[in-house]
């Protein structure tokens, strides 16, 4: 399968030593990896539309939803992943944490409905899901990395 692999490690300082090392547990998967950083693109709608062709090619998305830059995904992971939502190809995504959205953001046990709201006042969903909804709803959730993402999708595949 061609694996589009959506999240923010292209921002890492380390990205392109990341990107070879993703490749290799793909292919030792016997999956290939697309990775947003390959391609020549340097203007911002010249990557976008880079990436947007990488996803139409991709069978299945992976996607890094570790926080980034605050407390929820990368927001270009979450375009991203409803792009290939509504193009009917399925996603997995990882993270470290999978404790609930609540959990996450520190809100207290006992708050509820009106009262279950973040530090800056805002509310904040309250289904036991360690995302929003828009995103934890589609997706087949696995906690971890990349190599626990291609363990699930072997699970998945030898099943099916």
């Amino acid at each position: 399968m061609k694996l589009y692999l959506a999240g923010p490690d292209v921002f890492r300082a380390d990205a392109v030593a990341w990107a070879e090392q993703a490749r290799a547990l793909c292919h030792a998967a016997g999956h290939e990896a697309l990775v947003p950083l390959d391609g020549d693109e340097v203007t911002a709608p010249g990557i976008f539309r880079h990436n947007l062709r990488l996803l139409d090619a991709a069978d299945m998305v992976l996607a890094n939803l570790n926080p980034f830059r605050g407390a929820e995904p990368d927001s270009g992971t979450c375009v991203e992943v409803g792009y290939a939502l509504a193009r009917a190809k399925p996603v997995l995504g990882y993270a470290d944490d999978m404790r609930p959205l609540r959990q996450r953001l520190g809100v207290p046990a006992g708050a509820s409905g009106a009262g279950c709201r973040d530090a800056n006042g805002n509310g904040v969903e309250d289904f036991g899901l360690p995302f929003n909804l828009m995103l934890a709803v589609p997706l087949r959730l696995v906690r971890g990395g990349i190599a626990e993402a291609l363990a699930a999708l072997a699970e998945v595949t030898a099943t099916a």
